[in-house]
């Protein structure tokens, strides 16, 4: 065994499952956690891995979805966050949701339990020393104000910062299903579902208006002066600041109408839905989907109530907001994730730039996997740019247009996984026929397509790389 440990700061998912991928490399981990020794504004357990805003990890379609490719790439390299996702699963269609209590106690419990694996519940301040061996920061997205400042002297470089917003959650027993009706939209079974997976609180043209004006107008929290200047993720904008991008905004967003059917009314189409996810196993506990928010508690209340099926809601939860810090990665990391000013640190999760729960657990299990493979001395390359992983990895790294007067990213923003991040096809599909497809039926084969791409050469590289090295340290 590797006689320094390698320190892992942060056990969210990034860290979880970084901690997960060096521990079955025969290397020694310590794991440092800070809650619940100092919480967040965010968090509200002290579990690993813990759940902060959906339960969702979206769509686990490996298909025809780029996040379904992240999670297939994941489970073949053996993930630890995969592997409690699909046994804690819950019912949502085609996504793969979770619920979030069982989820956090599958991850801490395989931690908790490997024997080169251990846990210390303490706030690191400051970056590990070379003498200490390898590190990796994965602080995530609330690094406490004393680290993130010792990440941001350490790399000479201001860091960019974001708001992501929390949405609600309701008791199921309090909606009124007299008016609400249980369907996956175009009833589609996804695992562990039955196509009947959302509950769907439909709106008519009037009352759709009068919600978008209760949220424009509706009591908001106020930013304290170092936040004023913080944009939002378009991923995550709070419900109300979509609403004022456009009075249609939400009806063509989370609000969409399309694949229900009032099963109350099916002769008269929904001008608009509410849908609510299923957050807990038991199913007691709905989220409400796309509905994150800033606004004041007493102004959801009152607005949320609005909404046919939940004028006598109670919530488990109400919406809120935090901020999110993140690195200018392309320009201080390298292409191992490695910080340029301190090479002995590597970084993960959603401090280098990523967004979303599984591309945090992706950057972290590659970070993990570089990191274990340096101290056995056998770097290795990242995963090829045609996967989910390695694509995510080089827009982390350096998938941006340069600015010619800096010499650094013209502009880096935090990007969930998309097709658009992955290489273009040699050649273009074609139909069975031979001929030339168009529109939707190519734009459907073309994913296709790229996702049997990069999982054939990801699984290559887990093969080659991974299963093939040997695990004794240098």
């Amino acid at each position: 065994m590797s006689k320094q440990p390698i320190h892992i700061i942060g056990g969210g998912l990034a860290g979880s499952e970084a901690a997960w991928q060096i521990a079955r490399k025969g290397l020694n981990v310590v794991l440092h956690e800070m809650r619940p020794v100092r919480g967040t504004d965010a968090h509200k357990t002290g579990d690993l891995a813990e759940l902060v805003c959906s339960n969702s990890f979206r769509s686990d379609d490996a298909e025809n979805n780029a996040v379904g490719l992240l999670h297939a790439e994941l489970r073949a390299a053996g993930s630890l966050i995969m592997q409690a996702a699909d046994a804690n699963q819950v019912p949502a269609g085609g996504a793969l949701a979770v619920d979030r209590d069982g989820f956090s106690a599958a991850v801490q419990a395989a931690l908790e339990d490997h024997p080169l694996i251990e846990i210390r519940r303490e706030e690191v301040t400051t970056l590990p020393a070379a003498t200490e061996g390898l590190a990796i920061i994965a602080s995530g997205p609330l690094t406490s104000p004393a680290l993130s400042e010792a990440i941001l002297a350490a790399s000479e470089e201001d860091s960019l910062a974001f708001f992501d917003a929390i949405a609600p959650i309701v008791h199921t027993e309090s909606i009124d299903m007299d008016k609400a009706w249980y369907q996956s939209r175009y009833d589609k079974v996804g695992p562990g579902g039955t196509g009947k997976d959302y509950i769907n609180c439909p709106l008519d043209k009037e009352q759709y208006e009068a919600f978008i004006d209760a949220l424009i107008d509706g009591d908001t929290t106020d930013f304290k002066e170092w936040e004023k200047n913080t944009p939002y993720f378009d991923g995550c904008l709070p419900i109300e600041v979509m609403a004022a991008r456009g009075r249609e905004t939400l009806r063509h967003g989370p609000m969409k109408p399309m694949g229900l059917t009032n099963a109350h009314r099916p002769d008269e189409k929904p001008y608009a839905v509410v849908q609510l996810r299923q957050d807990n196993a038991l199913g007691t506990l709905y989220n409400m989907v796309g509905f994150q928010t800033k606004l004041k508690y007493g102004a959801q209340g009152d607005i949320f109530k609005m909404i046919p099926g939940l004028e006598n809601a109670q919530f488990a939860r109400l919406g809120g907001l935090h901020r999110n810090t993140f690195l200018n990665s392309p320009k201080v990391l390298d292409g191992q994730l490695r910080l340029k000013a301190l090479p002995h640190l590597r970084f993960a999760g959603q401090i280098t730039g990523c967004e979303g729960y599984v591309e945090s657990t992706a950057i972290g299990c590659i970070t993990g996997l570089l990191t274990a493979f340096e101290v056995l001395g056998q770097q290795i390359e990242t995963p090829p740019v045609t996967s989910a992983c390695g694509a995510l990895v080089a827009h982390i790294t350096g998938g941006h247009l340069a600015d010619e007067t800096s010499g650094g990213p013209r502009s880096f923003q935090p990007m969930n996984i998309n097709f658009g991040l992955l290489p273009p096809l040699e050649e273009m599909p074609k139909s069975p026929d031979g001929k030339r497809l168009r529109g939707k039926e190519k734009t459907r084969l073309k994913k296709q397509v790229m996702a049997r791409r990069g999982l054939e050469d990801f699984k290559a590289w887990v093969a080659d790389k991974i299963e093939s090295s040997t695990t004794e340290p240098a």
